[in-house]
């Protein structure tokens, strides 16, 4: 008779201890540590099904994707979704994610593809209503309620569809497993199935799974290692425009984004989201600045907007709304330290255009010319982009991807655009690229040749004693 032994795993990492503990001293989860027991005995060899192929003989049509009908969500799938894929979508409430996938499953069956999408939290009129509003009512889409696992492979095995959308992961329960429904245990045991039915039957699944208050994804951290793909969906609430971003990929790239507008007809796609994140103001103003961002490997051109004003606080404010306030912290600082422009004793307010987040490092030199320029208030003559990353030491660094960067900057008119050297980049017929070294160089270069104060600056400094006046 095979020795029984008992002992404790953690449900998020796996880690196992012999004797109960409150907190995983693997990963560090809370009550996560579950009393288990194992038989302990030897496994023995069995006859494989069949022999192993040499890697050359083995064919890979059957990795290849198909698309989707969405040609944002198919860039980032890579060339869309794969038979046999299991595909996690996670978001916070309310930013579209029931709307996406909905929409993706009417596209998917409008190419005569049969598909089911169940629902563990809505009821089927619900989702019969918001189809209606988004005009993804099919004949081959397939609707079922239901909130059970059970019930779920059961309408898999009755339909056959080649696409499967369950809303969420995290409502969904086994009967005879522990816990309760988004439990750790549950929601394991719930993907787990999802994905042998999905390999054994050549069926795509697309699973939209909850978020935690931090951000991640809510269940074990095993989740995101059963599934092939790993996306998230990004938004600002007051913004309609919306983000997906892989982070796992197992069949394409891991840095790729697609864009998305959540309009009264549901979501549409965003095939060129540059013109969002810039003002649409003719005359360059003070305190703007224009950078070229990488979301994945697609340039967006985006606008960091600086005001900076008196304060009679003791304790100045700084605002930021799209940018990292540590990052626009270390840039007031280099700016004081290296480049004498004192804003200690100033209110600083630093926003993006259009909801967008920067947390690209080669945005830093945008946000330190449009806080100079508005601690001076003085703007240029002519729109410009700024690349680039800025050390402590006031020295710029290369940013990747800057011949896209660039490209994309002169797509959309810009004349001008300021790198750090060793950047490799040249001028164009339609684009100027002035290299630059440091932050005070590069805030010397706008004041002297990109402004129409130029001719009547004498020293190249008078610039910065206006911007260090009280």
């Amino acid at each position: 008779m095979a020795k029984v032994t008992a002992g404790y795993r953690c449900g998020e990492c796996g880690w196992a201890t012999p004797v109960w503990v409150g907190r995983c001293k693997e990963c560090q989860a809370w009550g996560s540590v579950a009393e288990t027991s194992a038989t302990a005995s030897g496994t023995r060899a069995t006859a494989p099904r069949a022999s192993a192929l040499r890697i050359s003989q083995v064919g890979a049509d059957e990795a290849r994707g198909l698309p989707t009908g969405i040609g944002e969500l198919d860039r980032v799938l890579g060339e869309g979704l794969v038979p046999g894929a299991v595909v996690l979508l996670a978001g916070e409430p309310g930013v579209g994610k029931s709307t996406l996938l909905l929409e993706v499953a009417a596209a998917w069956a409008r190419r005569g593809r049969r598909t089911l999408y169940v629902s563990a939290e809505e009821s089927a009129a619900q989702v019969r209503r918001r189809a209606d509003r988004t005009d993804a009512v099919t004949d081959d889409l397939f609707l079922a309620a239901e909130s059970d696992l059970a019930t779920v492979l059961g309408h898999i095995e009755e339909l056959s569809p080649t696409l499967l959308v369950l809303d969420s992961v995290q409502t969904v329960s086994v009967d005879g497993t522990d816990g309760v429904p988004g439990g750790v245990t549950q929601v394991r045991e719930v993907t787990n199935a999802l994905v042998r039915v999905a390999k054994r039957r050549n069926m795509a699944v697309l699973i939209i799974g909850h978020v935690t208050k931090e951000g991640a994804i809510a269940g074990p951290r095993t989740l995101e290692h059963l599934v092939d793909v790993v996306l998230s969906f990004e938004g600002d609430r007051q913004s309609g425009f919306r983000m997906v971003r892989a982070s796992k990929n197992r069949f394409g790239p891991a840095d790729e984004v697609g864009c998305f507008e959540m309009t009264e007809r549901g979501i549409a796609q965003v095939l060129d989201p540059s013109g969002l994140f810039t003002s649409t103001q003719g005359e360059p103003a003070s305190g703007v600045a224009v950078t070229v961002t990488l979301e994945g490997r697609r340039p967006l051109l985006a606008e960091v907007q600086a005001l900076v004003t008196p304060s009679a606080a003791p304790s100045p404010r700084r605002v930021t709304h799209g940018i990292e306030g540590s990052r626009v912290a270390m840039a007031l600082a280099v700016l004081q330290r290296r480049a004498r422009v004192k804003t200690h004793h100033r209110d600083v307010y630093v926003s993006t255009v259009g909801g967008v987040r920067l947390a690209d490092p080669g945005a830093d030199l945008a946000v330190a010319i449009a806080v100079a320029s508005a601690a001076a208030d003085w703007r240029p003559a002519s729109r410009f982009a700024a690349l680039g990353e800025v050390g402590l030491s006031g020295e710029l660094r290369r940013v990747p991807g800057t011949a896209r960067r660039l490209a994309e900057a002169e797509r959309l008119g810009v004349k001008v655009a300021l790198v750090p050297k060793g950047s490799g980049a040249s001028s164009t017929r339609g684009l100027r690229v002035i290299e630059v070294g440091t932050l005070a160089e590069a805030l010397d270069t706008v004041w002297l040749e990109l402004t129409d104060h130029a001719r009547a600056v004498s020293d190249r400094r008078a610039w910065q004693e206006k911007g260090a006046a009280t």
